[in-house]
Formats: C-alpha cells, structure tokens, sequence
C-alpha cells in the first residue's frame, strides 16, 4: 500500500507505456504529421522565399531543404524509437537523464515555450476567424461594419476580435483535447484537406494562366556555378534554416512516435518528410508564381513577389475566394498549433504534475495561461523582443536532445526499467540525488551555454541556424564524459 501511495505522484495514465494494442499509427499518420509540421503560413512564406525572393539557384535551395531534411530524419529517428519503443512521451523518457524530478522541470522548458507559441499562434488563428465574421457581415450589410459598436475597443481589441479570440480558443479546447486517436483524426484530415486546398487552387490559377506560369517557372531552372563557393555557403544557410524550422517538433517527437506500431513504420513515415517536402515546395513555388502572373495581367500593384498566403489573398479581391481560403489557413494553422505548442506543453505539464492533471484539466491550464499571450501579442509583445527570450530558452532543446540520445544509446544501451521511470524510492534506479541527475542537469547547462551563445554572442549569429545542433554536440559529450567513467 505504501508503494503504491509512493508511485502514484509520478503515475497519470496519460503519460504511461502506450498499451501495444492501442500503438495504431502507421507511416501514412507520420506522413501527416510532418505535412502539418510544414503546412503552415511561416512554412509557405520560407519555403516560397528561399526558392523566389533570395535569387539563389534553385538546385542549391532544393539540395539544401533536402539536406536539412537528412538532419531532421536523422534526429527524428534517433528521438522517436525509445518512445516508440517503450510507449512513453518524452517528458517521461526525460526521467532517465534528468532524474524523476529533475525532469518534470526540464520538460516543463518545453512546456513554457509551448504555452507562449501556442497563445501566438492562437492570436493568428483568431485574426483569420475575424476575417471571416467580418466577411459574413458585410455581405449581410455592407454598412454594418461601420456601426460605432464595431468600434469600441478593449485592450485594443474589439468585439469581433474578442468573439474571434474565445471561438479559437474554444475551438482548440474541444478539439484537442480528446486523447491520441482524435489527434490523429486532426492531422490527418487538416494534412489532405490543405494540400487538396493548394492543388485546387494551383488549378485555377493553371486553367487561365497555363504558359506564363510554365515559363516563370521554367526560368527558376540554372545550372550554372551549382558548386561555387557562393552557392555552397547557400546551401549550408539553406540547410541550417529549414532543419531550425523543424527543430521545434524534433525534442518532443517522442510524444508522437509513442504511438507507431513499429520501428520500420517509424523510420517510413519519417522518410516521407521528403516527399513532403517535394509536393509542398512545388505547390506553394508555383501559386506564388501564378499568383504574380495574375497580379501582372491585371495590373495590380504589389511592389514584388508576395509569399504570404494572407498577402496573395487579400490582393485577389475576391469575397468567395478569400473565405474558403481563410478556412484552409485555419485548418492548416490550427493542426501545426496543435503539434508544435499543445501536445508538448500537455505532457509536460501532466509529467509536472501527474496526480493532479488530467487532459482536460491541462488543456484548460494551457488555454488559461496561453490567452495573455495572444490577447497583448500584436500590441505589446510582438514590440519589446520577447521573441528573443523565447529564443534562449529554446536554446535548452537541442542540449536536451543531446542528452535523452546519448543516455539511451550509449550509456542505458537501449534499456530502460519501466517501473522505476514512476517510482520516487530511493533505490530506484532513476532517483539519482533527490530525483535529480546532477550531472545531467550540468551537462544541459554546457549545451545550453554553447547553444544560446549563437543568439546573444553577435559575432556568434551567423551560427544562429544551427544552435539546436551545436548545444546538441556538447550537451552529449560532456554528458558522456562524466556519466561513462
């Protein structure tokens, strides 16, 4: 009876073993997942603008997402199999390294992140459910917009952008918060519903405006000088920018992998960020073209290449367009919202307090606290470089994913004792000093020191990209240093 009294502050059957049965992801789910992960306004506005706004050969800009990608599949791998493996999400994997409780405040890092992404994200996402109230209103009454009601404000928000704010986060509420086989539902449908939105829309555009489209993207096409010294620097920056707009997912990718039947549906499914890659760099390269041919035919001006999805839509001037439009913006921004801010930010406030928080009560945590962030976003916080504290303590996930890695596959050579992951006696085998892995938690703050420096060190900033990389390297040497002895 004690033992069980002892256990049951670290046990929430959120964030125990997966049971094998219930471990139904395939790689077509993964497929999905990482098409949610790139299906997004920053992910058409990078893509987009590497390949057109930079003039950089296209071959170098291609090598260089396809190399960024071997990164990521790497990573991605070596992440995701313990907790396909053994069934726990990462904060839980945490507890090898960390200690039991010395993980609950590492991965509640991710989790603070998380919280701050999730109320930006949800400050967009209310921005595009303004646009379509205020689109249903005025073809109601066109005049009704101008009603003094509509122009009061709060806390420099009216009363649609209120209503819009408490639908999105409403909306994600519900939705997200409904255990694994929901989550899986959402990606998977936002994943195909975005991309039949990208190849319906790249149709029309195609139908009218077929040979100038064909040549503008034919012109992309140069092969001279692919190995210069130019280019290669090109591609490197190239590879590094498209692996930092990855990084985000990779430290918490446990927390999906748990799921996957396999180790070889593992590894398939991460292959297809590829292929994701491939049909998202061509549809969103050639709606931009398209969109410019169009915008040239009828004389629209819009002062260059416009890669913002929101930008090209509000420039077509068209009511119905621009609606079904904003509805795949918000599929597309709601799923990645829910991949890379939620679901983490879930489990590490579960592993942080287990005997406490349940998924409904968690999501309400990160609704209530995510809510500041999205309501003072574009008139306080987007204007004092919040951004860049945001960015040192992201600079603790690559040195973390650094340590889970080397402890797994070099020091614990691939075993775990489950049991002990949940228990808080003082022999078991992950209590450490305390609950604390002091050599762990020393080896996160070298990584973290060398990966921050490329943010706050000037001279440093070139290296920015590749920060999760570096504070991974010496965050697992050092820690394999002092635990291998």
């Amino acid at each position: 009876m004690i033992q069980e009294k002892d256990n049951s502050k670290l046990i929430n059957w959120e964030i125990v073993s997966v049971n094998p049965n219930d471990k139904n992801w395939n790689w077509k789910d993964l497929f999905c997942f990482w098409g949610s992960g790139i299906q997004s306004i920053i992910g058409f506005s990078l893509i987009s603008s590497l390949y057109l706004v930079y003039q950089l050969n296209v071959f170098v800009v291609f090598l260089g997402c396809l190399l960024g990608s071997i990164f990521v599949y790497f990573f991605s791998n070596l992440i995701g199999k313990p907790s396909q493996r053994h069934g726990v999400p990462f904060p839980v994997l945490l507890r090898l390294s960390m200690g039991i409780f010395g993980a609950r405040y590492v991965s509640l890092l991710r989790g603070l992140v998380g919280i701050f992404m999730f109320g930006v994200q949800t400050y967009f996402l209310s921005k595009s459910f303004g646009y379509l109230i205020r689109i249903c209103l005025f073809y109601i009454d066109s005049s009704i917009l101008n009603h003094e009601f509509f122009l009061i404000f709060i806390l420099g928000l009216n009363f649609i952008d209120w209503l819009s704010l408490i639908l999105s986060l409403w909306i994600q509420y519900l939705l997200f918060s409904n255990g694994q086989n929901a989550i899986k539902s959402i990606i998977s449908f936002s994943t195909n519903f975005v991309y039949f939105g990208l190849i319906l829309f790249l149709i029309i555009m195609i139908s009218e405006n077929f040979s100038e489209i064909q040549v503008s993207f034919t012109n992309l096409f140069q092969n001279e000088n692919i190995l210069s010294n130019d280019n290669i620097i090109a591609l490197i920056t190239v590879a590094g920018t498209f692996f930092a707009f990855f990084s985000i997912l990779l430290v918490n990718f446990g927390d999906f992998s748990r799921y996957v039947k396999n180790e070889s549906e593992l590894k398939k499914g991460n292959l297809s960020l590829f292929l994701n890659l491939i049909i998202f760099s061509f549809l969103s390269t050639l709606i931009v073209l398209g969109a410019d041919v169009i915008f040239d035919k009828k004389l629209i001006a819009v002062g260059g290449l416009l890669t913002n999805p929101t930008d090209i839509i509000g420039k077509f001037d068209n009511t119905y367009l621009t609606f079904i439009a904003l509805l795949f913006i918000l599929v597309a921004s709601g799923s990645t919202n829910l991949i890379a801010n939620y679901i983490p930010t879930q489990n590490s406030l579960i592993n942080f307090f287990p005997d406490k928080l349940t998924l409904k009560s968690s999501g309400f945590v990160i609704i209530f606290l995510g809510s500041p962030f999205a309501i003072f976003w574009d008139s306080i916080l987007s204007q004092i470089g919040i951004i860049s504290f945001i960015d040192t303590i992201g600079a603790f996930f690559g040195p973390i994913a650094g340590i889970v890695v080397t402890d797994y596959y070099f020091i614990k050579n691939q075993n775990l004792i489950n049991k002990d992951l949940f228990s808080t006696k003082n022999e078991g085998t992950y209590y450490f000093t305390g609950g604390w892995h002091l050599k762990g938690i020393y080896s996160l703050l070298i990584g973290f020191i060398f990966a921050a420096s490329t943010i706050w060190n000037y001279e440093l900033r070139f290296l920015q990209s590749f920060s999760w990389i570096i504070g991974a390297f010496f965050s697992s040497l050092t820690y394999y240093l002092l635990v291998s002895k």
